[in-house]
């Protein structure tokens, strides 16, 4: 190993194949970092920027032991996910490799040592709440009911690495992800979120044409900018701020505003038709006063980031194979 690289701080992002990850591998890097990244798939849009991209399967402990071998920090990411209509539909695979990646991974970087543990958890270990209710708080979690099954395991795997934490002496930080979107994420095949498919759904249609809204529109949701998300994550990462912390924005919308938002910035003309499918929670209104505290604010509105977004995902609808062949018609 070069005397350079045992200088620099070196950290390890497990799901780096993900969006997320591989922005936050992107932001680590710039930071001056030796990064490892891991996941069963490398990143679909771009190669990674991580110093060293192992593939291995976090549901094994031995894999977690070569990956975690030689680390200061620990990103922990990986997970089965997606948006809701995934989410809804593998609620034994969510919590089965969930779980066993979680335990695994704290488990591991507790056990050797390593210094400072983040755990990507998630704003759906929440309540379901009305709109206009009272913002809720990190504490608010407890007593708990989550909406689906995702949050339910999200909200033990926080559990478990505090606990691993008190014995073990790990500084262990806690992210709840509010809602993430942007360029380089998963767009079409059954896991995308909700930015992401309705930018899809819009770049497909013709001019004129109509699209399809699951639910009613009037669900409430804050969508945070990945490039705010992650420098948010860095942020709680080195700071001494125990407990959870919210990581999103103010901004809030509802599903029908950012359908909205999308067609604005497309330039088309498109209707909209609202049909049965998960949509989860009514709304959503959490506290960003803990992440508030180290200076972090959510910097990019949400036309902004669409702006960002929705060419991003047209050039990829334009590129697919059915537009290709003539079957999907190109702008």
């Amino acid at each position: 190993m070069l005397m350079a690289e045992m200088s620099q701080k070196r950290a390890l992002v497990t799901g780096a194949g993900g969006f997320i990850g591989h922005h936050l591998v992107k932001l680590l890097k710039n930071k001056g970092f030796w990064v490892r990244g891991v996941d069963v798939q490398k990143p679909a849009f771009e190669p990674s920027r991580a110093d060293e991209f192992v593939l291995a399967d976090l549901r094994e402990p031995a894999n977690c032991r070569r990956v975690v071998d030689g680390v200061e920090e620990v990103y922990d990411l990986a997970a089965d996910m997606g948006g809701m209509g995934f989410i809804s539909k593998a609620e034994c695979e969510v919590l089965r490799n969930n779980a066993l990646i979680n335990i695994n991974m704290a488990h591991t970087a507790a056990e050797m040592g390593v210094r400072r543990y983040l755990f990507s958890s998630s704003v759906c270990v929440y309540r379901d709440m009305m709109p206009g209710e009272p913002q809720l708080t990190e504490d608010d979690a407890i007593p708990a009911n989550p909406d689906n099954e995702y949050g339910w395991e999200k909200l033990y795997a926080e559990r478990v690495a505090m606990a691993y934490g008190r014995r073990y002496g790990m500084k262990v930080r806690i992210a709840r992800f509010e809602n993430s979107y942007g360029p380089e994420g998963t767009w079409t095949g059954g896991r995308e979120k909700a930015p992401a498919a309705i930018c899809r759904k819009v770049a497909e249609a013709e001019d004129g044409g109509t699209i399809e809204v699951w639910g009613n529109g009037m669900a409430v949701r804050n969508y945070t900018y990945v490039d705010d998300l992650v420098e948010g994550v860095y942020l709680l990462m080195q700071s001494n701020l125990e407990g959870p912390a919210n990581i999103g924005g103010d901004e809030h919308v509802t599903v029908g505003q950012l359908v909205d938002t999308v067609i604005e910035v497309s330039g088309k003309k498109i209707r909209k038709k609202y049909v049965e499918g998960p949509v989860g929670v009514q709304s959503r209104n959490f506290s960003k006063a803990r992440i508030k505290s180290l200076g972090w604010e959510a910097k990019t509105s949400l036309r902004e980031g669409i702006a960002r977004l929705y060419p991003w995902i047209e050039a990829q609808v334009g590129a697919a194979p059915e537009a290709k062949s003539g079957r999907r018609k190109r702008r």
